[in-house]
């Protein structure tokens, strides 16, 4: 979508929660428990298409009023890309304040299950950054509405094995529309980020004959990939990667705010596609990426892959059944880089239309 994006400086709270004209949001639910230490948030952005599906971030915020926004700004998110992947879902997030590698424990996760548990299936979680299948296994003991889980609790496993899917055929269907042919053969992609997601997409882009630069914040996560694929190249930082000479596809993969003022003038690749929520730093990006004659896949069109793995284990999951509806984010991209085309608008924002046409629709059948 494009990115309204709220921000510290905003009114406050209650003030951005009630910005009708910024989308709104359902419902916000400030979540502690004292014993367990759990701070959290839980944002419920939209529930026409259904219950409100995202994960549950875990992160060590500046401050609680930061966490509150960005759990804001996610959920928003979560409501346009479950409106595009095709699903009968809402949006919702939860974030969890904290180091999670210094305060989750298991009385956390439970006492946060709870929680989720009490909004009675308007929100169903899943994993995020900071929380993982173990972690959902953990919070399912006490809420039924829990996505993600391992496949020996009845769960599909890592959703990042989807998501890193979704953004290869995002990629394709880039190069479909900006070269005829969407092959990666030959093509040289950066990657910024290899964790969850980014290592999966190195294997994907590989196997098709691309050219893989790589950088991250945690070196073990490059010498993971290393080390397995000592073709791939390593450089030291985003910075350094963004300016990387015959870059043709750059893919963000990890935090958001990755394309602003500074960034997207230097920018070396003709095509950006990858894997992070909320890439746009602020509205008006997705202007100046398209000015630069440069490719924007919208983030929450070609990164839903992981929605669509956990939205099918709450049918009984079935791997190749979600796989083929990961398949047609190619078919989506397409369709979104020919509406932008045909209504002289930026992708990002051709998405966005789509999706609210979608969501508006449904309201109107709610109320008919």
């Amino acid at each position: 979508m494009t990115d309204v994006r709220h921000t510290a400086d905003d009114l406050g709270v209650l003030s951005t929660l009630f910005r009708s004209e910024q989308g709104g949001h359902e419902q916000v639910v400030l979540c502690q428990d004292r014993d367990s230490g759990l701070k959290a948030v839980i944002a419920i952005h939209s529930t026409a298409l259904g219950p409100a599906l995202g994960g549950t971030r875990f992160h060590a915020y500046a401050s609680e009023e930061e966490a509150v926004l960005d759990a804001f700004n996610l959920a928003r998110g979560m409501s346009y890309k479950n409106a595009l992947a095709g699903l009968d879902h809402g949006g919702g997030k939860a974030v969890i304040i904290g180091d999670p590698d210094v305060i989750k424990t298991e009385r956390l996760l439970l006492a946060y299950g709870r929680f989720v548990a009490s909004l009675g299936g308007r929100y169903v979680t899943a994993c995020d950054v900071g929380t993982y299948v173990s972690d959902m296994d953990v919070v399912s003991r006490e809420c039924r509405w829990t996505t993600g889980r391992s496949p020996a609790n009845g769960g599909a496993g890592d959703s990042s094995v989807l998501t890193a899917f979704g953004v290869f055929q995002g990629m394709r269907a880039s190069a479909q529309h900006l070269w005829g042919d969407p092959t990666l053969r030959g093509r040289r992609i950066g990657i910024a980020g290899v964790g969850k997601v980014g290592h999966h997409l190195v294997e994907h882009l590989l196997e098709d004959g691309a050219e893989v630069v790589i950088t991250d914040v945690r070196q073990d996560s490059v010498d993971r990939v290393r080390t397995k694929h000592p073709q791939v190249t390593a450089v030291a930082d985003t910075d350094a990667l963004i300016r990387t000479e015959g870059l043709d596809i750059y893919a963000p993969c990890a935090l958001g705010g990755a394309l602003d003022d500074a960034t997207v003038p230097a920018l070396t690749a003709k095509v950006v596609c990858g894997a992070a929520n909320n890439q746009l730093a602020h509205p008006g990006v997705e202007k100046d990426i398209a000015d630069r004659g440069i490719l924007y896949a919208p983030d929450y069109v070609v990164n839903s892959g992981g929605v669509i793995q956990v939205a099918d284990e709450l049918h009984g999951f079935d791997f190749d059944r979600a796989k083929a509806k990961a398949t047609k984010i190619f078919d989506t991209t397409l369709a979104i880089f020919d509406r932008a085309k045909a209504d002289g608008i930026p992708p990002a924002a051709a998405a966005d239309r789509v999706a609210e046409q979608r969501m508006a629709e449904a309201r109107a059948r709610r109320t008919a």
